[in-house]
């Protein structure tokens, strides 16, 4: 294969339609938006969800239920291969992750993920650990402190 064999599959690339340029092109003078109005003009047409003045579907549907999704507890995650930096022995805590970087915002907690090996014993206090993270912290004779 050689570059200058090489041409994109066929219909990957369309010629762009150049509008308002007259003679032979079809879409000249008014553009192919018409005579006037409010699509003629630039800027104009309505918002999507608009249906000219009739009261829209999405105001005509009733509202009903209750969504439980603005009291979802999120947690920041942080996997074990992330606590390899610490030194060994050393105390883990949501301030320090922050401040190291690991962890940009706490949102409503952390959470230790079981992702990757932890090589080294530490103490290491959260809000809440996946039990293989657990299980690989104590494995190596440190500590899963839930806050």
């Amino acid at each position: 294969m050689k570059l200058h064999n090489i041409y994109p599959n066929e219909g990957a690339t369309t010629v762009r339609k150049r509008v308002g340029r007259g003679v032979g092109s079809g879409t000249g003078k008014t553009s192919g938006k018409g005579e006037k109005g409010q699509n003629a003009r630039s800027g104009g047409g309505v918002r999507p969800g608009f249906e000219g003045g009739q009261l829209p579907l999405y105001r005509r549907l009733p509202k009903r239920g209750f969504s439980n999704a603005k009291f979802k507890v999120r947690y920041a995650v942080i996997n074990l291969t992330d606590l390899n930096r610490f030194e060994d022995g050393a105390e883990v805590s949501p301030e320090i992750l922050k401040e190291m970087g690991l962890v940009k915002n706490q949102l409503d907690g952390i959470k230790v993920l079981g992702n990757g090996t932890l090589e080294k014993k530490l103490v290491v206090k959260a809000h809440k650990f996946s039990d293989v993270a657990k299980e690989q912290i104590e494995k190596l004779g440190g500590k899963a402190e839930v806050i």
